[in-house]
């Protein structure tokens, strides 16, 4: 839901250190209720963008307005926040653990509302020191919304899950977006972003590269789809290949807009098609076409 003034407004933030720009003039607005996803690779600028907009680091220069008003105390009560390194106090259980940080804050969600929304019923009497990967993120999710906040900071929440644990992790978060919170998303996994984020915006070097809904980025970039297929099907290699292709992973990406007739042109070359792949182009194609680098890299 929009309101007239966006609940954050970053002007041309710029942070120098002694060796490097590591921020270069970043602006961007979110509106309430919005799911905002920051990616970018290792060094882009992305982690001291967070910092600076959470009151971790000053910048060099520029503003950042929360709900039209420079950031402060109503900030700090109104904000949760899921750190990518959090330590929990040990020899406490979840839930003496939950009752410990409500007391930080002048307005609190509900115990039980906070306890269902983040799936710990099960998890209240164990050891904080016990839990699991998963379980863990779970807890410290709770706390980052223990003060009810209206904007919530997730940096690269589920790094380290299983597959399962980060699936049910994306469910919390979607419930949190049905209570029109708004969340700001780092994170190195492209499906997530996907799954996630209204609004996604790049970073490479310092600087916003692109910034727009997902749907609408992949449709600016991209008119074609690939078919991808494991080299070792090109009998011959890829020297008869006419078609533009790219090799990942070991496996080659044929850019196409017609798949009736690469297919057709796949088959005179005798390349084995059991393992082919045809699909749409996606966030992790755009990264790269971007920045010429793997997300994670």
């Amino acid at each position: 839901m929009k309101t007239g003034v966006p609940i954050l407004q970053v002007e041309n933030i710029i942070k120098v250190f002694p060796s490097i720009r590591a921020v270069d003039g970043v602006s961007f607005s979110i509106d309430t209720g919005t799911c905002f996803g920051l990616l970018g690779p290792n060094g882009a600028g992305k982690t001291t963008t967070l910092e600076i907009i959470e009151g971790v680091a000053k910048p060099t220069s520029g503003n950042i307005l929360y709900k039209g008003e420079k950031i402060g105390r109503r900030f700090q009560q109104e904000a949760g926040f899921l750190f990518q390194t959090t330590a929990l106090q040990e020899f406490l259980t979840v839930i003496e653990t939950l009752k410990l940080f409500r007391q930080l804050y002048d307005h609190v969600s509900p115990l039980d509302e906070l306890i269902e929304t983040c799936s710990l019923e099960p998890l209240l009497k164990s050891d904080t020191r016990k839990l699991s990967g998963g379980q863990r993120q779970r807890v410290l999710l709770a706390i980052a919304l223990i003060n009810d906040p209206e904007i919530v900071f997730l940096d690269e929440p589920t790094t380290g899950m299983d597959p399962q644990a980060r699936q049910n992790f994306w469910e919390l978060i979607k419930r949190i977006k049905q209570k029109n919170k708004t969340i700001i998303l780092t994170t190195h996994y492209m499906e997530e972003a996907e799954q996630l984020c209204d609004i996604i915006s790049i970073m490479d070097q310092g600087k916003i590269i692109t910034q727009d809904k997902p749907e609408r980025l992949l449709s600016k970039h991209f008119d074609d789809v690939l078919l991808q297929i494991p080299i070792e099907n090109f009998p011959s290699g890829l020297k008869r290949l006419q078609e533009e292709h790219e090799i990942r992973t070991g496996m080659v990406l044929i850019h196409t807009r017609n798949v009736h007739q690469t297919i057709l042109n796949l088959n005179e070359l005798d390349v084995d098609l059991t393992q082919l792949i045809v699909r749409n182009r996606n966030l992790e194609d755009l990264f790269l076409k971007l920045t010429g680098k793997e997300l994670r890299a």
